[in-house]
């Protein structure tokens, strides 16, 4: 039975590929769809938005991921609407699938809070475009700095937890390391990276103690942090608090939060906060057992963190419960079993955190965190290629490190 059971999963992100592995090593039929023909590995998206690396090194084929298993077909096509009592899906381009079981680990996108200017004035940090986008625009303004057709290049972070974070640190490193060798001409005073949160801490969900480690990493560096400041709107040229404060900003990236995308709406199916789809506490549609959703799209009774470990876990769970519904047995509820978490603040420099309350900092958890995102990439080419660029990056011939390119 489970040989013949035909899965469809829509999303190729943390969620989707590892309920594809517990799917496919069973011998299910199972389609990978996704809107682009490569997954991509967002945690170190900003490393290629400031040139660290390529998008090559963060992304990885579908084909090439189902192609590892003769019962697994990937397909690029963007779901459009559910069929839920026909057991079908239909994609933006007309095309169809039937399906005995559906996956639904699309993610989410970025999530504006309703602040003035924030779209049209802010660039997010979600996708493999947006980190392209925001490595062109850097490096075109610092290019129209150092020759004198624009004043200045200031960035302003919106959102200090692990995403903005990382940003900042690693744009002010940038800023103190690498731009006055490559672009002598750009004054000090020409350049800053700030990071506005609303929050009196960065990183929020961590101790004190890694709070204030990772904040006065962050100011050693050169980062402005504007703590305890409420966002009032963005404009083409500053970020504007609520105090009337106003930030010089030429770039402003918006990493504060995620949301479902508007399209969700047409499945179909129940929603929560944030547009997120309504599960049970074993990740099924109530009233569609047969419909699952994994990741940051699914709303569980109990919340749960927006990163990788969750979203990963989400997907094995729900590719053990498909396998067990098709040879009859019962669902389980998905139980969560928190790994830690950590973030890094630039070079040599992370925090760690773990379930059992302990912490680490500095180096130690620097290198943890490295070897850690590296063993989650798809691809022994990418592993590779990733590792050499962090450690050529950090302790490689000062006047050959990378610097902003398209």
């Amino acid at each position: 039975m489970v040989r013949r059971t035909r899965v469809v999963v829509v999303g190729a992100g943390f969620a989707g590929l590892a309920a594809t592995r517990v799917l496919a090593k069973a011998g299910a039929l199972v389609t990978v769809v996704d809107r682009n023909p490569y997954s991509t590995f967002q945690p170190l998206l900003y490393q290629v938005a400031t040139a660290s690396m390529g998008s090559a090194d963060v992304s990885y084929p579908i084909r090439t991921f189902a192609a590892k298993w003769p019962n697994v077909r990937a397909r690029q096509a963007e779901l459009s609407k559910v069929q839920a009592d026909k057991r079908r899906v239909e994609f933006a381009d007309g095309s169809t699938l039937d399906y005995d079981y559906l996956v639904l680990g699309t993610g989410v996108t970025t999530n504006w809070y309703g602040v003035p200017g924030a779209q049209e004035n802010a660039l997010p940090i979600y996708s493999l475009g947006d980190a392209a986008t925001l490595r062109r625009r850097l490096q075109q303004y610092l290019e129209d700095t150092a020759t004198g057709r624009r004043e200045s290049t200031h960035v302003v972070v919106v959102g200090a937890g692990a995403t903005g974070v990382e940003v900042a640190g690693t744009l002010a490193e940038l800023r103190e390391r690498t731009l006055p060798l490559t672009h002598p001409e750009i004054r000090s005073d020409q350049t800053s990276v700030s990071l506005v949160e609303r929050f009196d801490f960065v990183l929020s969900p961590y101790k004190p103690r890694l709070r204030d480690a990772a904040a006065a990493a962050l100011r050693k560096r050169g980062v402005r942090l504007r703590l305890g400041s409420t966002l009032a709107s963005v404009e083409p040229d500053a970020v504007v608090l609520e105090d009337g404060t106003r930030l010089p900003s030429d770039v402003t990236v918006w990493a504060l939060g995620v949301a479902a995308s508007d399209h969700v709406a047409d499945w179909g199916l129940p929603q929560g906060k944030a547009g997120r789809i309504t599960v049970t506490e074993a990740l099924s549609v109530p009233d569609h057992p047969e419909i699952f959703v994994a990741g940051d799209l699914a709303a569980p009774p109990k919340p749960l963190p927006q990163l990788a470990q969750p979203a990963i876990q989400m997907g094995e769970h729900v590719g053990r419960q498909i396998l067990a519904a098709a040879q009859g047995r019962p669902w389980q509820p998905f139980r969560y079993r928190d790994p830690g978490i950590m973030a890094t603040v630039g070079k040599a420099e992370a925090v760690l955190q773990f379930p059992n309350g302990m912490t680490m900092r500095g180096l130690p958890a620097w290198l943890v965190w490295i070897f850690i995102h590296v063993s989650y990439l798809l691809g022994g080419r990418n592993r590779l290629s990733v590792l050499l660029n962090f450690f050529w990056r950090y302790f490689g011939p000062r006047r050959s490190r990378t610097s902003v390119t398209q």
